[in-house]
């Protein structure tokens, strides 16, 4: 009798989803990942003119289309002052393909991949299905991942280690000093570092820096993606970019799973990434204002939150039974466990929603945390 997959077994239905069942229909929902601003219009407008000319109805080359790939590497020149060619960049479906495509090609069976607890939830299950060991690791007290920890993690077993910033859940942003540390570690080890950038323009205080910049090897790769910076999450339109030898193993995986991200995304991607960037910065100043909103009531609520400096996720501390009283009382949080079991003690909810909404839920949450003190 044929049975399941012990790879797939391993894996459950997010936590995440658990929330989201049990709230009610009127419930402020506090627990999505996803940006309440409408796609930028010449963004749109890059699909709609695409799919009315034809463009868009055939597959196009597995990588992607060329001038959206050009339109990416001309965007880590114009951000980073990277040097990145074209043909080293697959569009995937969403950040999320491009994650798999970097596990599957580089983990073998067994083998470990680090990441950060709490962290992503796509990490752990990720490397289940590419048949890889999760070897979680904590953070600091900032929630920031440190490279001593990740370097301190490493053995003759290890096939890669995951680094996200600005990070979900936790709003973290890892300084420069943390990723040309993560560079050398993947240099020194000869470990692949794979560095989830989704969130690299959502930054309040500092700048975003890639571990890429600073690699001496061809040891880091690339995920990032329009969901987040340009509220695109729908589009399903991601990319991972590295040295063509790594690219080349990745499309063999894409090529046969996906074949190609779908052309409409790719052409409203390239319009979004060539097009005015303003909508972004608009967005992330909205974000900001809503985080110190979040921030001086959960504090005003007697909850100690270390400060997220970008993304759109505050972790507070929280007491035992805060979440379920929470979400009784209407307002949609995330446990912390959810991200892993260092997340244990914190909820984390997102202020990707309106600030109307968000001070009600406020409120809300303000008087869950007397009910169960």
């Amino acid at each position: 009798m044929t049975e399941f997959a012990r790879r797939v077994e391993q894996v459950s239905i997010s936590g995440i989803r658990e929330v989201f069942e049990a709230a009610g229909d009127d419930a402020i929902n506090l627990g999505l990942g996803q940006p309440d601003f409408p796609t930028p219009a010449h963004a749109r407008r890059g699909a709609i003119e695409a799919i009315e000319s034809g463009r868009a109805d055939a597959y196009t080359s597995n990588k992607g289309i060329r001038q959206l790939r050009e339109a990416i590497a001309a965007k880590y020149d114009r951000d980073y002052d990277l040097e990145v060619d074209p043909e080293d960049v697959i569009a995937t479906s969403g950040g999320s393909e491009a994650l798999h495509l970097a596990l599957e090609a580089h983990v073998d069976p067994g083998e470990e991949v680090i990441f950060p607890d709490p962290g992503f939830v796509s990490y752990d299950a990720l490397t289940h299905i590419a048949d890889g060991t999760p070897k979680p690791v904590g953070l600091r007290e900032d929630l920031t991942l440190d490279p001593a920890t990740v370097e301190e993690n490493i053995t003759e077993d290890t096939a890669a280690f995951i680094v996200n910033s600005p990070a979900n859940p936790t709003g973290a942003v890892q300084s420069e000093a943390d990723m040309r540390e993560f560079a050398r570690i993947a240099d020194e080890h000869d470990v692949l570092c794979i560095s989830d950038e989704v969130y690299e323009h959502i930054v309040f205080e500092g700048e975003h820096h890639s571990p890429l910049k600073f690699a001496e090897t061809d040891n880091v790769v690339v995920v990032s993606a329009c969901s987040k910076t340009y509220s695109m999450t729908g589009w399903r339109l991601g990319w991972v970019l590295g040295s063509n030898r790594r690219i080349e193993r990745m499309l063999r995986v894409h090529q046969y799973g996906q074949a190609c991200a779908s052309a409409p995304a790719q052409f409203a991607a390239e319009a979004a990434l060539t097009g005015p960037q303003e909508p972004v910065q608009e967005m992330v100043e909205t974000f900001e204002q809503r985080r110190d909103l979040v921030l001086d009531g959960l504090t005003d609520a007697g909850l100690e939150v270390p400060t997220p400096e970008g993304a759109f996720y505050a972790m507070p501390k929280v007491p035992d039974g805060w979440c379920d009283e929470v979400l009784e009382r209407g307002v949609v949080v995330v446990p912390g466990d959810a991200f892993g079991t260092n997340g244990e003690g914190y909820a984390r909810l997102s202020y990707a929603t309106g600030t109307e909404e968000l001070k009600d839920a406020l409120e809300i949450m303000a008087d869950a945390t007397q009910a169960v003190r």
